[in-house]
């Protein structure tokens, strides 16, 4: 199984979402400051994430998500605040 995570620093407003086998894994690494990309953004939040089952699906949805529409649906619709829903 891979999957589609998603990181937030709320503090920081900042969102990053990558792909991975093993979740656990990934997001220790990214909290331990192990990713250039995330890490002036410590402490990270595991906000959601999507099984898919190849690879090829899960870098598709990434690259995907990481586009300005992606990035607007996954606002909407994947991370949306249930307080505000």
């Amino acid at each position: 199984m891979y999957y589609v995570y998603f990181l937030e620093n709320k503090a920081k407003s900042y969102l990053y979402v990558g792909s991975t086998t093993s979740l656990k894994k990934r997001f220790v690494e990214h909290n331990n400051g192990k990713n250039q990309s995330t890490k002036s953004y410590i402490p990270l939040i595991l906000s959601a994430y999507i099984a898919v089952p190849t690879e090829k699906q899960a870098r598709s949805l990434e690259k995907y998500l990481k586009t300005g529409s992606g990035k607007a649906i996954l606002k909407k619709r994947i991370l949306q605040n249930e307080a505000s829903a």
